[in-house]
């Protein structure tokens, strides 16, 4: 952890250069930087050993800011300081055997060879090569410090030696050998931050570095009498402070384990203290337990966070909160996320960093592990930027007043109308309860004009029925009896779930209408509500209802209810936490995520999903619209068909039928059923085609293009095969993590699927064992619409007729 001290000419104005024939003797001031630090033997009142240390010059109580041979004093007055020509501080103690080494040496290159020794300005004892070009450091002290850190010199550890600087007490205040307490950063365990230890315990934990400064430590104001400076990369981590001003400042560990910042008042002659980095009570580590939080305003000072209560209650009756606190209800990987500010953040030595993510990156990436407990940035500076997330229950919380928000994974329940306010005096609590009193006014007559204007513009919620999709009972008992078994939930209770259809729930929209996010009985859901403007209606409601309602496969969405109320026609799914395939696969950002496992385990999961509903349901189902954006992902990224409002049934072998409605989206509809209006099983596959070859490039089909051919996506593939060269199409985030022989196959299969002619595309059956065994497959032909040229044609043939086609929506 060298730190490439000054070698300018100025610097060496009190350099005293040592050879290994001359020796300085106890009790002389060896060498002296001229300002402010000066090196010599010492030794301390209550001892007569002596030891090799570094001192203030001008203060008159003499500060030991280093000591050499802290753990072999000399008991005599014989002590000598020598450095050897290879550049070897040596410490004697009245014979031939050195006492104490610094083990630093250069190969001698000539018998001219000179080593200097330097005190620099900043305490600092070097060692150079002092023939070379550029004065080469050999060593230097301030990569060996004791119980102090002096401006500029880094605490931490060295990657790429494996060296790491820690502080270590004295064991007494009369002597200086090693004691019982050490300040070291964390390592290599999860994202860096600094712990005092008492032999193997810890005492306590400054939070990591925020940006600003230590997480549950007082941030300084911007013109502070010092500054932080904080590195963690692949080649070391550390921190520094340097000073703004003239104040003598020092930060020490003390022989009886506190970890104090000092400053020197000249006009007391005294040291005093500035911070202390165990703070107050709460700052002995893990005081509350895990998921306990502690508070210097409370009596008893733990307590649990919100949403959890005592693991062990008698215990916690007793003053004993280290067992902490436990969740109130069992979670489950769907569960969202609450916002806690004003908090010291988790001890991080569990966690995993990435400077480069947002926020709602780093909450995407908690959510697809159901391992990840919390996430919060990295640096709260500008907005906040960075990802930290946790995979363990979190220990050493305090409340305390900071801008750093932590977010906790949470049960949907406790979720909802929650607001959560920590860390305020009784001041500014008064102050907020007025704000609080007065936004709900604003928000409650804000809520009466919006009903007002609701009543209006959707006249049947008054009784006044809507024509267009006005929906009566005796409709309802011709298929009613079908619903047996699904849950029917009162309009009353949607509206209340999804905040009257809010749009800060909206989380999607589709050819039936919008999608919101909601809570129903303490479960997270997905509302599909139809839209007025929507070219689908009753039919498709009623198909998807029929369609789905019973079956069952960890591959097909799972439809939790619905409710009909006049002209609203409403689903209720589960919530798939992480949205739909579209959201990462075409995002250059988040589609980082899905590694070539991943994605192998996508297209398996969906080939499971369409062979259930081709061969194994009760009912022979053909969806009609699979696509990227109809496919759901849940928190482990299991794949899920969503979306059977066009899907059709059929009961017996004959899975063929032609209609004059062609319904779907572009891109993924097969050459029989665009032209001719012909669907069947096979439909399905060829849009599963499409979907693997679009999962395998990162590439949307419709909006593909290349600059040396006309061809879509399918026509892209089309021409790499035949050039032997299909790996090609591979999106490049996946050369790492991919298997070339499997890609291989899966985009062979592909093309198997989108061939032209319906009779060559194999079945799902056929598709799912070609994907998991290692027999050779038959050569595809010429796939479908596989220049740009006929998808447009066939395009513009569709929208001259009434045909249902849709675009892809984001979910």
């Amino acid at each position: 952890m060298a730190m490439n001290p000054s070698t300018n000419t100025n610097s060496f104005r009190q350099m005293h250069i040592i050879y290994e024939n001359q020796a300085i003797k106890d009790g002389e001031t060896i060498i002296s930087d001229g300002e402010m630090y000066e090196l010599g033997f010492f030794r301390t009142k209550k001892s007569k050993n002596r030891y090799l240390g570094i001192w203030y010059k001008k203060i008159s109580v003499r500060t030991v800011v280093w000591v050499a041979n802290r753990d072999t004093p000399i008991n005599d007055t014989s002590g000598m300081f020598k450095v050897s020509k290879e550049g070897n501080l040596l410490i004697f103690s009245g014979g031939n055997t050195p006492i104490w080494s610094s083990n630093s040496t250069v190969s001698v290159k000539s018998i001219n060879q000179e080593v200097a020794v330097q005190l620099l300005d900043t305490g600092n004892l070097v060692v150079w090569d002092h023939n070379s070009t550029n004065n080469k450091l050999i060593w230097q002290s301030f990569d060996h410090p004791c119980d102090t850190l002096l401006p500029g010199m880094k605490l931490g550890k060295d990657l790429v030696t494996g060296v790491q600087s820690s502080l270590r007490s004295w064991k007494s205040p009369d002597d200086p050998s090693i004691g019982m307490f050490t300040h070291t950063i964390s390592g290599t365990e999860g994202y860096p931050q600094f712990f005092t230890y008492q032999g193997d315990t810890i005492l306590s934990r400054v939070g990591p570095w925020n940006g600003l400064g230590f997480s549950g430590f007082p941030t300084d104001t911007p013109d502070s009498i010092y500054s932080v400076h904080s590195v963690y990369n692949h080649k070391e981590l550390y921190n520094l402070y340097e000073l703004r001003g003239s104040v003598l400042t020092r930060l020490v560990i003390t022989w009886d384990g506190k970890v104090l910042i000092l400053h020197w008042i000249e006009r007391t002659k005294k040291w005093v203290v500035y911070s202390d980095l165990a703070v107050d009570s709460c700052g002995r580590f893990a005081l509350c337990g895990p998921y306990g939080s502690c508070s210097i305003d409370k009596h008893p000072p733990c307590s649990c966070i919100e949403g959890f209560e005592p693991r062990n209650p008698k215990e916690w009756a007793e003053s004993d909160w280290s067992s902490g606190c436990k969740h109130k209800k069992p979670m489950n990987c769907g569960n969202g996320f609450r916002k806690f500010t004003g908090v010291k953040i988790p001890d991080t030595r569990r966690s995993s960093y990435n400077y480069s993510m947002t926020l709602e990156q780093c909450e995407m990436a908690c959510k697809m592990d159901c391992s990840c407990t919390a996430y919060a940035n990295i640096d709260i500076r500008n907005g906040g930027n960075g990802c930290l997330q946790w995979f363990h229950d979190l220990i050493d919380i305090r409340e305390y007043d900071t801008n750093q928000s932590l977010y906790i994974r949470m049960d949907a329940s406790d979720l909802q109308g929650r607001v959560i306010i920590q860390s305020l005096s009784s001041e500014r609590k008064g102050i907020l309860l007025i704000l609080l009193s007065v936004a709900s006014v604003v928000i409650f007559l804000s809520a009466l004009a919006y009903a007002c204007k609701l009543k209006k513009k959707r006249p049947h919620m008054s009784g006044q029925g809507n024509q267009k999709h006005d929906f009566h009972n005796k409709d309802k008992s011709l298929w009613v009896e079908q619903l047996d078994g699904l849950q029917y939930f009162s309009l009353r209770k949607v509206v209340n779930a999804t905040d009257n259809f809010s749009v800060s729930h909206k989380i999607g929209e589709g050819g039936f209408g919008p999608v919101y996010k909601g809570v129903l009985d303490g479960q997270e859901v997905a509302v599909k509500r139809l839209s007025e403007t929507s070219r689908q209606g009753l039919e498709e409601f009623k198909n998807e209802v029929v369609c789905i309602a019973k079956l069952q496969h960890r591959n097909l969405v799972k439809l939790l209810g619905y409710c009909i109320h006049k002209s609203e026609l409403i689903l209720i799914y589960e919530f798939l936490a992480n949205k739909s395939l579209d959201f990462f696969l075409f995002d250059e950002t988040r589609s980082l995520m899905l590694d070539w496992p991943k994605r192998a385990q996508i297209i398996h999961g969906i080939a499971r999903g369409i062979l259930y509903l081709h061969q194994d349901s009760r009912l022979q189902i053909i969806h009609r619209d699979l696509k990227a954006s109809n496919i759901l992902l849940d928190c482990d990224m299991n794949p899920k068909i969503s979306d059977f409002g066009l899907a059709r049934t059929f009961i017996g072998c004959d899975a063929t039928a032609k209609t004059k409605k062609v319904v779907g989206t572009f891109g993924y509809i097969p050459p029989e059923y665009a032209v001719h209006g012909h669907f069947s099983v096979k439909s399905d596959v060829f849009s599963f085609g499409v979907l693997m070859l679009e999962i395998i490039s990162g590439k949307k089909n419709r909006e593909f293009s290349h600059e040396n051919h006309s061809g879509n996506l399918l026509g892209h593939a089309w021409k790499l095969h035949k050039e032997n060269e299909s790996i090609e199409l591979m999106s490049a985030s996946l050369r790492v993590t991919c298997i070339v022989p499997e890609v291989l196959r899966f985009i062979h299969v592909a093309l198997l699927c989108v061939q032209n002619d319906v009779e060559d595309r194999p079945t799902m059956l056929s598709v799912v064992l070609m994907l998991v065994s290692q027999s050779v497959l038959p050569e595809p032909k010429q796939p479908a619409f596989y220049t740009g040229k006929i998808c447009k044609e066939i395009q513009s043939l569709l929208l001259s007729q009434e045909y249902m086609i849709t675009n892809v929506y984001a979910r």
